[in-house]
């Protein structure tokens, strides 16, 4: 028995709208051009009745029982289509997962300044990943990233739910949080508000404002990440010259 090869073009294609003499069951459920709903009828009949209109007879319910097919216009209804999924991707905000890293010995200033940068992200409709990083010793004192976790997420509990809680990755402790429902609805009307009075001068000036807080913040971040890497790049060098002269 010979087996059938599996071309990867006809998983890309996905299902295949059946029109006109590609429909091959007996019979169909047919909705007229105006919408009325014209009942059963042997297949063969409903194509005509398409083709007598100029029309063309479109297999829109493959899965009724029989299955449902519409008279229409099928290059104006492939049109429309595209149309609309164009329109709901348009309106679809765009979620980042932005990255927040902390240390143990992250002091209270640069936890609420960290915390107030995550709810800027999370109302723009972003998730927020919070990584706390242990070097050293600070890995047997987990309680500690454990604690600043929980006051972040207290912190933020009213704007955002916890998508992941907080777990161990090796040397690193993640509590990833994305926005609540009415958060990510208000974000994405707000990208809708935007796209449709864009040259707008107010709405133009507001958002000029709000893309200049968040690369402020991200600036902010990313310096405070450098700062540290640096830090840890000293306390390395001072661990290894301890061990060295322990060992002579």
């Amino acid at each position: 028995m010979s087996m059938r090869r599996f071309d990867p073009r006809q998983a890309q294609r996905g299902p295949q709208i059946r029109i006109n003499q590609r429909i091959r069951v007996p019979e169909v459920r047919v909705i007229g051009d105006d919408g009325e709903m014209l009942g059963i009828m042997a297949t063969g009949d409903a194509l005509r009745r398409a083709q007598e209109k100029g029309l063309d007879l479109v297999e829109v319910n493959p899965k009724a029982e029989p299955p449902v097919c519409k008279i229409l216009d099928y290059g104006k209804y492939k049109y429309d289509e595209k149309k609309k999924a164009a329109e709901a991707r348009r309106k679809q905000s765009v979620v980042e997962i932005k990255e927040i890293k902390l240390r143990p010995k992250t002091d209270d200033h640069d936890l609420d300044f960290k915390t107030r940068a995550a709810a800027h992200f999370i109302e723009d409709g972003h998730k927020v990943k919070f990584t706390v990083r242990f070097r050293g010793r600070e890995i047997t004192h987990p309680q500690v990233a454990q604690s600043q976790l929980e006051w972040i997420t207290g912190k933020l509990e009213e704007i955002a739910n916890v998508e992941v809680r907080p777990a161990m990755e090796q040397r690193t402790m993640t509590l990833l949080m994305a926005p609540k429902p009415v958060v990510l609805q208000r974000a994405a009307e707000k990208a809708r508000l935007r796209a449709k009075m864009k040259g707008d001068a107010r709405i133009d000036k507001e958002q000029q404002q709000r893309d200049e807080a968040t690369a402020n913040i991200e600036k902010q971040l990313a310096k405070d990440d450098d700062d540290d890497d640096d830090e840890n790049e000293s306390e390395s060098e001072t661990e290894t010259e301890t061990e060295a002269g322990t060992a002579s």
